[in-house]
C-alpha cells in the first residue's frame, strides 16, 4: 500500500457527544489532534461528522426551555455551530475546513455528482480539510441519503480514498450483539459481507443516532465493492485514527472485493434512485453475472414502474432479488412491446431502434454480490 492515504473518517453522533445530547468538545479537540498529527504526515483526512441536531438542541437549550423542535430547526441551528466548533479547532493546528452539504439529488444528476466529485478533491489536493454532512435542514424525505454511514461511503468513492473509518461507540463487530451477549466476539477481518453476516447487525447502537450496524454494513459493501477499505472501531478510543492510519489492529475491518467497480460504474452503483426494473428469466440472469453480457429483450419476463429511455432502472431475477442496475435504451412502454422479443425482431415492431442490446453493458453494474 502507498505510503500516503487517503483517508475518509465518519464520526457519529454517540462519538461526538459521548451517547450524551451536546457536543464533547473535549474529545473533538482530541480527534483534530490526530487529524493533525496525520496531515503533518502527508496523509489526506475527510471528515464526514454528525452531530449537527445535538450542537443545535445544545445551541438552543442556552435560549429556551422548550425543547420540543423538529430535527429540521436543530439542523438548522446545529449546523452553522457544528462546523463552526471544527474550524475553531482545526485553526488551532493551522488547517483550513471546507464544508460540503450533500443530498441524493447531488449524487444522482451525473454532472452534479462529477461537480461534487470535483470540489472534495479540489479541497484535499489544497490541503483543506472537507467536513461532509447530509443538508439536513433542506432535505425532503425523497433526496435524503438517509444516514451519514452510507454518505461517508458515498464520499471516499467521490474522493477515491483508501480507506473508510466507521467510528462508533462500539469497538466493531461482533459476533453477537455483546449488549445481551457476553460471550460475543468481536470479528477482526471480513472477506465478504454475507447474509449469514447481516444477520448478526442489531439495530442501533445508541439512542443518539440514526445509523446502526445494519447501515454500517450497507456502507461496508457500497465502498469495499469500489475499492475503499473499511474499519468499524469505536472512536473514544485513544489515537483511534492515527492507530487505523497506522494499521494497526483496530476494530473490525472489511476487506476490498475482488469484483471492483470502477468510473462511470461507480455512480451507477452508489448515485442515481431507480426509475423502475424488469424481471428477467434464468438464462438472461446467468448471462449478466457469470460471461459479462448485455440485457437483451429476449430474456425479459416483465416491466415494473413507468420510465423513459435512458433512465437507470433495476434489473431483477425470478425471486425478485436486485442482480443489477443500468440505463435503459428503450421506455417502458416499447419494452412492453418488446420483451421476449429477439433483438432483430425490435425495429419491426417499433418502427425504431435504439440498439440491439436493452442494457449495454457499459452501462450496466452488477449488483449481485450486494
Amino acid at each position: 500500500m502507498k505510503n500516503n492515504k487517503t483517508v475518509v473518517v465518519k464520526l457519529g453522533t454517540s462519538v461526538l457527544t459521548g451517547n450524551g445530547y451536546h457536543l464533547d468538545t473535549r474529545h473533538m479537540v482530541e480527534l483534530v489532534r490526530q487529524c493533525s498529527m496525520m496531515m503533518e504526515l502527508g496523509h489526506k483526512i475527510i471528515l464526514v461528522s454528525s452531530g449537527a441536531i445535538a450542537a443545535g438542541r445544545s445551541q438552543l437549550a442556552k435560549h429556551s426551555s422548550h425543547l420540543d423542535y423538529d430535527k429540521d430547526v436543530l439542523a438548522a441551528v446545529g449546523q452553522s455551530n457544528l462546523i463552526q466548533t471544527w474550524q475553531i479547532l482545526f485553526n488551532l493546528y493551522n488547517i483550513p475546513v471546507g464544508q460540503m452539504l450533500l443530498t441524493r439529488a447531488d449524487l444522482e444528476d451525473r454532472e452534479r455528482y462529477l461537480r461534487a466529485k470535483h470540489t472534495l478533491n479540489s479541497l484535499i489536493n489544497h490541503n483543506i480539510l472537507p467536513i461532509v454532512n447530509e443538508n439536513d435542514a433542506v432535505c425532503i424525505e425523497e433526496i435524503k441519503v438517509g444516514d451519514n454511514d452510507n454518505l461517508s461511503a458515498l464520499t471516499a468513492i467521490l474522493a477515491k480514498a483508501d480507506e473508510l473509518y466507521l467510528l462508533t461507540d462500539q469497538p466493531g463487530l461482533f459476533s453477537s450483539d455483546p449488549r445481551k451477549n457476553k460471550d460475543a466476539e468481536l470479528i477482526s477481518t471480513v472477506n465478504k459481507i454475507d447474509d449469514k453476516l447481516k444477520s448478526i447487525a442489531g439495530g442501533s447502537g445508541s439512542k443518539v443516532g440514526t445509523g446502526g450496524m445494519a447501515t454500517k454494513l450497507q456502507a461496508a459493501e457500497i465502498a469495499t465493492r469500489s475499492g475503499v477499505e473499511v474499519i468499524i472501531a469505536k472512536g473514544r478510543e485513544p489515537n483511534v485514527i492515527t492507530d487505523l492510519v497506522n494499521n494497526k489492529p483496530v476494530g473490525t475491518r472489511f476487506k476490498v472485493m475482488n469484483d471492483i467497480v470502477e468510473g462511470r460504474k461507480q455512480w451507477l452503483l452508489t448515485g442515481p434512485a431507480s426509475s423502475g426494473s424488469l424481471i428477467v428469466d434464468d438464462g438472461a440472469q446467468k448471462a449478466l453475472l457469470t460471461t459479462g453480457s448485455s440485457l437483451l429483450a429476449k430474456g425479459i419476463l416483465s416491466i415494473n414502474g413507468e420510465f423513459d429511455s435512458s433512465s437507470l432502472i433495476e434489473i431483477k431475477n425470478t425471486n425478485n432479488d436486485i442482480i443489477a442496475r443500468g440505463i435503459t435504451c428503450y421506455s417502458s412502454t416499447d419494452l412492453l412491446k418488446i420483451k421476449g422479443l429477439h433483438s432483430e425482431e425490435i425495429k419491426s415492431k417499433l418502427g425504431f431502434i435504439n440498439g440491439t442490446a436493452i442494457i449495454h453493458r457499459d452501462d450496466l453494474v452488477v449488483v449481485d454480490a450486494l
